[in-house]
């Protein structure tokens, strides 16, 4: 478990706090409302993106820092008071394909600063009990750690079963009791539980219509991530840990970023055994793993030497894994970018190009690269460059057609758009994540 980012610009006191729940992981701690305390939620402020969405009041980052310190001196004045409330949520849409959306919730910059001062104080108290199969949102690790362990295990041949699994509605569906019942095994301060109660049982504004859902977290809430990891620790990996790992008879590696996850197993009768009962355990907690998106697949390493396909395919993380076969004969496993997530790729080019087409060329073109990169950081991973290639190669198309429809009188011939892109190229597709480097 790292803790080295954490330790950066904290407070002396959030550091023998964080030794202390190192050493003593059966600790419950009962004073820690007080580190939540201008410092703490000035660090928080100079936290948040400076393009920050706003929230309801629409006061934006830099309009509350015009005033800083007496605005801060007033927020910290009312927690320690208790005449602090949350405002309402503005949810917002963000496209997922195929017509869905996923629903984000935006909070005040003023909401934001208090979840990032007391997710400050929470990650210090559990981060030194999580478990390293967990990697999403915490401090030093990321999506990128996952995959490159669950390329270790597969490559190690420890590996002929998949469990893939996927919660609905996971951060919607979080039985507040149950969260502030598994909270309170670990925090005993009643001051920062009722604190983080204000940023639970808050309204949501969803255009004009106002709801107060009794269940769930806001996703997009900066202290929502945290308080889903508690909650999937106790449920999944807890469990996975005492309870699974001591009564399979093979290996069995899960591997957590968030609420997607993956169980992979050796044996074939531990695999049918877990997959037997991790929906009941999972509706236990009031969660349901989605039923056709959930799935026990055989994922054996084909024999050396072995021609045709490999066995069938998984997503995770964006990524379809699946084996390989090497020039020596051999089989290994890779990954591609699933086709889900090209494909929306592909269409945020395409409604940018057609909305933004009278643009001047050089902006367009600073715009797509700025895209593509960001791409090329997260899918940019060993043996993934055909999908890349492919994205670039569609992105030229799709330009090229956008750029062709701006009212000139001569068509835009390949000739004329090759020397547009010589004059103004397109970023090279390149691996920029090594997953076969150890950790």
């Amino acid at each position: 478990m790292t803790t080295t980012s954490m330790v950066e610009n904290v407070s002396p006191k959030l550091l023998e706090v964080m030794e202390r729940a190192k050493r003593s992981p059966q600790m419950r701690f009962l004073s820690l409302a007080h580190l939540v305390d201008e410092d703490a939620l000035k660090r928080a402020y100079h936290r948040l993106r400076e393009d920050a969405a706003v929230g309801v009041d629409g006061v934006t980052k830099q309009q509350y820092g015009e005033e800083l310190d007496s605005r801060i001196a007033d927020l910290h004045g009312r927690m320690k008071t208790m005449r602090y409330r949350h405002q309402p949520v503005r949810r917002v849409h963000i496209p997922k394909g195929k017509g869905k959306t996923r629903p984000i919730g935006v909070s005040s910059v003023e909401d934001k600063i208090v979840q990032g001062a007391i997710r400050e104080v929470m990650e210090a108290v559990y981060e030194p009990i999580f478990y390293d199969r967990s990697y999403g949102f915490r401090p030093g690790r990321g999506a990128h750690d996952a995959l490159r362990t669950l390329n270790q295990v597969l490559d190690a041949g420890e590996v002929n079963w998949i469990l893939e699994a996927d919660i609905e509605s996971f951060f919607d569906s979080i039985d507040r009791k149950l969260l502030m019942e598994m909270l309170q095994e670990r925090v005993a301060d009643t001051s920062l539980l009722r604190l983080v109660g204000k940023c639970l049982h808050v309204g949501i504004l969803d255009g004009a219509d106002y709801s107060e859902p009794e269940e769930g977290t806001a996703q997009g809430s900066s202290l929502s991530p945290l308080l889903g990891n508690v909650y999937l620790h106790h449920v999944l990996d807890l469990w996975f840990e005492r309870d699974v790992l001591s009564r399979i008879k093979g290996k069995a590696h899960l591997i957590r970023y968030a609420d997607d996850f993956v169980i992979g197993f050796e044996r074939e009768d531990d695999a049918k055994r877990v997959m037997g009962v991790i929906g009941r355990r999972f509706e236990k907690y009031g969660l349901r793993l989605h039923p056709e998106k959930t799935r026990l697949l055989p994922f054996q390493r084909p024999k050396w030497g072995s021609g045709g396909k490999g066995p069938a395919s998984f997503d995770f993380l964006g990524f379809t894994v699946f084996y390989r076969r090497v020039r020596i004969g051999g089989w290994r496993p890779a990954l591609k970018t699933c086709t889900a997530r090209l494909r929306r790729a592909i269409g945020a080019i395409t409604e940018w190009c057609r909305s933004h087409r009278h643009y001047a060329v050089k902006e367009q073109s600073t715009a797509l690269a700025r895209r593509l990169t960001g791409h090329f950081n997260y899918y940019g991973v060993n043996g993934n460059m055909r999908s890349l290639k492919r994205l670039v190669h569609k992105t030229e198309r799709i330009w090229k057609k956008w750029l062709g429809r701006r009212g000139q009188r001569q068509p835009l011939t390949w000739s004329r758009f090759e020397g547009i892109l010589r004059a103004y190229p397109l970023p090279v597709p390149t691996v920029r994540v090594n997953l076969w480097r150890a950790s």
